[in-house]
């Protein structure tokens, strides 16, 4: 088995977070620092180590929805020493955020050791489509919209079509329905900053068929079979 299919197997990260963990060399294989792709490993005879501790296959999967509160981060670990996501959800098992929400917004977050899953629900070639419910300044118009829709130059990058619908106005701004298929760093503030309509307040509300429903802020459940099976079936 491949170094980082591995490590993802097992919960410690995403493949694609193990692959930098690999290239950053945290990861030994049988005391032996490994900083190269494409290492193969035989789970059951060599001995691997991330940033000094054992590593061992993880049997039991587990699948967590949380409606993240602003103030936190999803990163598993926070220099700043600010509140994380993690400290949010009480399991005896170590797990790590599915994507990212920003430190300002809020909704629906997928907590999992499923490393494989991880990364179906994050590359960007699977498309997984991500709704979220946000209030920006103003209210755009029909051709800022069909822009969005379209497209946007942001940075380096254009972004892919995506789906935005005005649900109503408030006191001057308005309620928009966002829904995007890519996973870029803040990339629905970017987009509505570059329509000239900046995001006051944001929250993901679905990932796929996934919906985040009446669970309360800060509040967490586990994924039913029902959405567990979904999902591996992307």
């Amino acid at each position: 088995m491949r170094l980082q299919k591995f490590l993802a197997s097992c919960g410690v990260a995403s493949r694609r977070k193990s692959e930098e963990l690999i290239e950053d060399g945290r990861v030994k294989v049988n005391d032996k620092i490994v900083t190269k792709m494409g290492i193969k490993i035989d789970p059951e005879t060599d001995l691997v180590c991330v940033d000094g501790k054992n590593i061992v296959s993880e049997e039991h999967k587990i699948y967590i929805l949380l409606n993240k509160p602003k103030g936190y981060v999803t990163t598993v670990r926070e220099q700043f020493n600010r509140k994380k996501v993690i400290d949010l959800v009480d399991v005896p098992f170590r797990i790590f955020p599915v994507g990212r929400l920003d430190y300002n917004t809020s909704g629906l977050l997928i907590l999992t050791n499923d490393g494989e899953l991880t990364y179906k629900l994050t590359h960007p070639k699977f498309e997984i489509p991500k709704t979220y419910i946000a209030r920006i300044k103003g209210t755009p118009s029909k051709g800022k919209l069909n822009n969005f829709k379209d497209g946007l130059r942001i940075g380096n990058y254009t972004t892919s079509p995506a789906e935005i619908k005005i649900l109503k106005k408030i006191d001057g701004d308005c309620l928009v329905e966002i829904t995007i298929k890519e996973g870029k760093n803040r990339q629905v503030r970017k987009m509505c900053d570059a329509i000239g309509h900046p995001v006051l307040e944001l929250k993901r509300i679905k990932m796929g068929k996934i919906n985040i429903g009446y669970l309360k802020v800060g509040d967490w459940r586990y994924l039913t079979e029902k959405e567990i099976k979904y999902l591996k079936q992307l």
